[in-house]
């Protein structure tokens, strides 16, 4: 039985962890201008996540980082919103539990910090993630919300915490 490990990221973390995102997005043909495959910050979450209202978690499983997302007040979004961001796994941790453990964690940090809705905006090519957002309550929106920068993302959801 494999160990499951949840922590906040640390400055070591990053390299790893942009490796791990870009990764994701080129396995499933997501790596577009508009999305954060080209970030700069992609490269120093450590740095980006020291924001107030910003969290961001790394899961671990048998002491191998295989994925991590978080929290952040991105610019523009209505007050009391946070952004689920940068949330990937590596093809071994999905199907595990790893990414319920991590959304629940996001979500539980969200709320402990005062924020009452949960925006997210992904890329329809993403169709597993926008299925598990889809079981955890997350409903679909017209637009986007805010001014993430994020161009190339066309599926938008909020849930309410």
């Amino acid at each position: 039985m494999s160990t499951i490990n949840i922590r906040p990221i640390n400055i070591a973390d990053n390299p790893l962890i942009a490796t791990i995102i870009r990764s994701c997005l080129t396995e499933f043909g997501a790596n577009k201008p508009g999305t954060v495959y080209y970030d700069k910050t992609t490269d120093q979450l450590f740095e980006l996540f020291q924001e107030n209202g910003a969290a961001y978690f790394i899961a671990e499983q048998d002491d191998q980082v295989v994925g991590g997302g978080g929290i952040f007040p991105s610019p523009g979004l209505p007050v009391g919103t946070c952004e689920l961001v940068k949330m990937y796994l590596l093809p071994l941790a999905r199907g595990t539990g790893i990414g319920a453990t991590l959304m629940n964690t996001c979500l539980s940090k969200a709320k402990e910090m005062g924020f009452v809705n949960m925006y997210i905006e992904t890329l329809p090519e993403l169709k597993k993630a926008i299925s598990v957002y889809e079981k955890f309550g997350f409903n679909y929106l017209d637009k986007p919300l805010g001014n993430t920068g994020h161009f190339g993302c066309s599926v938008w959801m909020l849930k309410s915490l």
